[in-house]
């Protein structure tokens, strides 16, 4: 089952810091790895395809949190895997496949779209009258939506199939259980350090928070 944050909507660009906030362990970050940090700064995001925040999340701040990373910083975005279902590894494919393409975004929306409907009322089980029918049930259903973006069957299968999606799944299933990542949309610095979203107020301080991991936190 997928685990949810509260993550508040009402969170607004503010005006970065340059990292004057006083960040502190425990309270805005925890160190999830006893490992060295990354050798080069970066940020990965672990999300689900199934979880409306992580739908509200790329919607609403991704593309302003990337524009405002400090320009040393990589981000990479990966799929848990917290069902462990034959359908899940599809869906966790799709977004390998998303990555090896150039039209990364478009693609990233139609599958949160597709699995959570524009507005994510297909996954809103509060929802007056709500009944819960898997919108995607396999991997053909899958690949109609690749099909509208010019991805044929072949393709998709060539890449889906291929070791190195293998591979790239096997990370994230083994960076999920060594990052201790239980609940999603969450945050992951240099791969050591994870971020306490129920303690940021604004974007700006989200960012700011991202960039001292990812560069200044010894």
């Amino acid at each position: 089952m997928i685990k949810h944050i509260a993550l508040a909507l009402t969170l607004a660009v503010a005006p970065l810091s340059s990292f004057a906030a006083q960040f502190v362990e425990g309270k805005h970050f925890t160190v999830v790895s006893d490992k060295a940090p990354s050798s080069e700064p970066k940020l990965t995001e672990f999300y689900s395809f199934y979880c409306g925040n992580c739908f509200n999340m790329e919607k609403m701040y991704i593309a302003d949190i990337k524009a405002n990373l400090d320009k040393q910083v990589t981000f990479d975005s990966k799929h848990v895997d917290f069902a462990n279902t034959e359908i899940n590894t599809e869906v966790m494919r799709s977004l390998a496949v998303i990555q090896s393409l150039k039209n990364q975004k478009p693609l990233t929306d139609a599958m949160f779209k597709v699995i959570q409907g524009e507005n994510g009322e297909k996954h809103d089980h509060s929802a007056p009258g709500h009944k819960h029918d898997e919108p995607v049930k396999s991997r053909d259903d899958i690949k109609a939506v690749f099909a509208k973006f010019g991805v044929d069957s072949a393709q998709y299968d060539k890449v889906a199939d291929s070791k190195e999606t293998d591979a790239k799944l096997a990370l994230w299933r083994t960076q999920q259980r060594e990052f201790k990542v239980q609940s999603v949309p969450s945050f992951i610095v240099n791969d050591k350090y994870q971020i306490n979203m129920g303690s940021i107020r604004t974007l700006g301080e989200l960012i700011d928070l991202m960039n001292y991991l990812a560069l200044e936190h010894k």
